[in-house]
């Protein structure tokens, strides 16, 4: 092997380390599936999305909910509509006098609005569905629903309701389910293996989205609706192997914790214009170049891919290319700006994440490869159940979908902590029993020592120390210190994860 493909094989481990081996991503992928498959179809469909869900835990990583209004069907013609009886109500696409990647919709020629859509009735310009007003309604039922939050931390952000911190977003859409006419260059474009024709297909029976923003140069923005390909870009993105996902975090990394310290280049290069990036780059590239030994190489063609679209202000989007993503996104100064740093960085090599504060230490290379990839899993996992249970969904609603999810050998693991971590949860407080009569109280005793006991296989010892405590209330202080010291003796160092006790 020679010494360029050693260091790209050291520095693929670091990242491993640092950003998350294939395991860890696919543990948080699969922890966010399960919240989408959580959703109860009856009442919304949701979508999440953003980079938590892509997998990455880095600096400034986004997770987003979409809600697709089930009160909206769109449609790209007339003819296509299709009769319904659900009260749904059909909207037609209309592109003639919009950008590229952006429509109006109206209302179906042969559709008028019933008493039963009173409310929907003031969203309409004349027979137009305003995107302006659809967003202020539908920001209004999502404070309403987000009651128990303190609202006062979320802000208008475009089409969202974003936290101040800018790592949450929750938005509502409307949604086609047939790919329509403006992306379908894109199915045939010559390409070399990448997206493969199961994946397109999987992709086009996704539909496409609807998000309330227009376009801001147009005088008819308020009426405008931006096309959103989320789903399809979530698909591609979950296709990606891991040094493709890898050189993505690279980029997003670069932008977030170097180029971002200059603090008027903040926001200018988001994560959708870098997605774009490797998108195009992993279409237009030889499926065999991206390997954990050339990871360096391909890292670096990307960041020129990314300096030239720069330079030149030229990004086209990935399904609709008439749209350039970064026409007029900067002025000459800022421009020149970035592509200064992007130069720099590239001249610097993979060193310039020294500057980083997830990857200060590269300069270690080359590494120790000592650490423990099963209790970074587990610590992974651990982190995202306490994510899990405080978003939608109950313990019992998310165990359901393990249970009726479960195919690999991951998530019947992961299944089995949850399942294990629910049951350690499912007795009441010990310190509000109610009072009852001897034969409740016995039941209840039994009941609850029975999901302790299960719940003992959530972690080495936190599961044995509520046990331990659940004797303690019941005066059974013998029992109580040997489980105690039942659980000291399990604590052992390689049970112990550095800053997380397991």
């Amino acid at each position: 092997m020679s010494a360029e493909n050693s260091v790209s094989l050291y520095f693929y481990k670091y990242l491993c380390k640092e950003i998350g081996s294939e395991d860890e991503v696919r543990i948080r992928r699969f922890t966010y599936v399960i919240e989408d498959l959580g959703t109860p179809i009856t009442i919304v469909n949701q979508i999440t999305s953003g980079s938590k869900v892509e997998g990455l835990q880095l600096k400034g990583s986004d997770f987003d909910v979409i809600y697709i209004d089930p009160l909206f069907k769109v449609y790209e013609s007339e003819r296509d509509v299709v009769p319904r009886f659900d009260h749904c109500i059909p909207l037609i696409m209309e592109t003639d006098d919009t950008h590229p990647c952006f429509t109006q919709l109206h209302l179906g020629n042969n559709h008028d609005l019933t008493f039963e859509h009173d409310r929907a009735k003031n969203l309409f310009k004349c027979r137009k569905f305003s995107s302006e007003l659809y967003r202020l309604y539908r920001m209004e039922d999502l404070t309403k629903d987000l009651d128990d939050i303190n609202t006062s931390i979320f802000k208008i952000h475009g089409p969202c309701l974003t936290n101040l911190t800018d790592t949450h977003d929750f938005a509502w859409c409307l949604r086609c389910d047939e790919w329509i006419s403006q992306a379908q260059p894109w199915v045939s474009r010559p390409r070399t293996t990448w997206p493969s024709p199961e994946l397109i297909s999987k992709i086009i029976s996704c539909g496409v989205l609807y998000v309330p923003i227009g376009y801001k140069e147009s005088c008819n923005e308020q009426i405008q609706w931006r096309i959103s390909f989320s789903v399809a870009e979530k698909v591609l993105i979950f296709s990606f192997n891991h040094i493709q996902l890898l050189c993505y975090a690279l980029l997003k990394i670069l932008i977030k914790e170097i180029v971002e310290k200059e603090e008027d280049l903040k926001s200018l290069l988001c994560s959708y214009f870098l997605k774009t990036v490797m998108f195009w780059m992993l279409e237009e590239s030889d499926p065999s170049m991206w390997r954990p030994d050339s990871i360096i190489p391909c890292f670096m063609a990307c960041l020129k891919r990314l300096i030239y679209c720069v330079e030149y202000s030229t990004l086209l989007h990935y399904f609709i290319p008439d749209y350039n993503l970064i026409y007029m996104r900067f002025d000459v100064d800022k421009k020149d700006k970035i592509t200064r740093i992007l130069k720099n960085s590239f001249e610097n090599g993979i060193y310039c994440f020294a500057l980083s504060e997830t990857l200060f230490d590269l300069m270690k290379l080359p590494f120790s490869a000592m650490d423990s990839s099963l209790g970074r899993r587990v610590e992974t996992l651990h982190k995202l159940i306490s994510i899990s249970f405080t978003l939608h969904h109950t313990t019992l609603d998310l165990l359901h979908h393990f249970l009726h999810h479960s195919s690999t050998q991951i998530s019947r693991s992961i299944f089995f902590v949850l399942l294990s971590f629910a049951h350690q949860n499912v007795p009441e407080k010990l310190e509000n029993q109610s009072r009852s009569n001897n034969k409740n109280k016995y039941y209840k005793y039994k009941h609850d020592l029975s999901h302790l006991l299960i719940g003992t296989n959530s972690d080495a010892v936190g599961g044995w120390l509520v046990l331990a405590s659940f004797f303690y209330v019941h005066e059974n202080y013998l029992l109580s210190l040997y489980i105690i010291n039942h659980a000291l003796r399990k604590c052992t160092d390689e049970k112990y994860i550095i800053g997380n006790p397991v």
